[in-house]
């Protein structure tokens, strides 16, 4: 099993203007002259760590994170109620990478995208697939209805304790509805008090949807109420609008990924994100191979990024970076 990397420090970073009042920072790891590689993290809203630098052998990648729009080190923060949430959609990410990519003087790079991030990566390819050589892709979801209404509705069937009290945070009037745009309502009320709860019962329901797999403990970052409140405000501004992505638009667009090598890495018991989609990916993509790891649930634990690095290093070593 790949191990992950030593932690690394950036060898360039900076804010990037990309309109509309946004500055979205990024940082560039490794070699500067290797192999470029862009990191999507999830969420929306969860920004990009720096355990993402670890994934990648730094000595052959020249490794690209960002903080997509209002979270993480960008700005406007997108915690603050005052800001305005119109210009954050996934139009608007994917001309920032655009921008981000021209602005560093990258021609193609591979995109490394692990929940949302892996949404948001096939996005990307699908409408600029001259720009990326290889795709590893983790915890998939392609942001369809049926996949909000399976995690704020349909997983109420397994968590039914866990999700009445998910929906009865939100008034009676909505319960029935659309609930990420009634959680998103409530995160946009002037009422402090009614955000914080709002927050903390949006991130106990995400709590939930982990908790299949032994050993799974709560997320630490929701403990902190400036993480809770950006994270929350942004995952129930994108899932109330599916992601701004047409019903089946990312499975219907695989054509166009024709020619891109890439890795699917999933947990079988991943729940939040049921492996049937990138089963159904993978055959309408020939050029990506699934990998799916018996034992694990959603994200790298249990052995998903002990293969999202043995991807990354054979896509290294078949570049010949130095």
């Amino acid at each position: 099993m790949s191990q992950l990397y030593p932690d690394i420090e950036p060898f360039a970073h900076g804010l990037l203007d990309v309109g509309e009042g946004h500055c979205v920072y990024w940082e560039s790891c490794g070699n500067p002259h290797g192999k470029p590689a862009l990191v999507l993290h999830g969420g929306p809203g969860s920004g990009a760590n720096a355990d993402w630098r670890r994934l990648f052998d730094p000595a052959i990648y020249r490794v690209v994170l960002f903080d997509q729009r209002g979270c993480g080190r960008s700005t406007p923060d997108a915690g603050d109620v005052r800001s305005d949430l119109s210009t954050n959609t996934t139009p608007h990410l994917l001309g920032d990478i655009e921008k981000l990519r021209v602005h560093l003087n990258i021609d193609k790079w591979l995109l490394v995208g692990g929940s949302w991030g892996s949404a948001l990566a096939l996005g990307y390819a699908e409408k600029h697939p001259d720009r990326v050589s290889e795709i590893v892709l983790f915890s998939v979801v392609t942001s369809t209805p049926a996949e909000h209404r399976w995690l704020t509705r349909d997983l109420g069937r397994i968590f039914p304790e866990q999700w009445e009290r998910f929906r009865d945070a939100v008034p009676v009037a909505e319960r029935d509805g659309n609930l990420p745009a009634a959680y998103a309502r409530l995160l946009a009320d002037p009422d402090e008090t009614v955000r914080d709860q709002a927050a903390r019962s949006w991130c106990a329901w995400e709590d939930a949807l982990v908790s299949n797999v032994p050993g799974s403990k709560p997320d630490p970052r929701y403990d902190d109420p400036a993480f809770r409140m950006t994270f929350t405000r942004l995952v129930t501004h994108y899932w109330a609008h599916d992601g701004w992505f047409a019903d089946g638009e990312l499975l219907a667009g695989a054509h166009r990924l024709a020619g891109i090598p890439a890795v699917l890495v999933h947990g079988r018991l991943d729940l939040g994100s049921p492996a049937g989609i990138p089963w159904r990916l993978a055959n309408a993509w020939p050029d990506a191979r699934l990998e799916l790891i018996d034992e694990a649930g959603h994200g790298t634990g249990r052995g998903v990024g002990g293969v999202v690095i043995e991807a990354l290093d054979r896509f290294g070593a078949a570049s010949g970076t130095l």
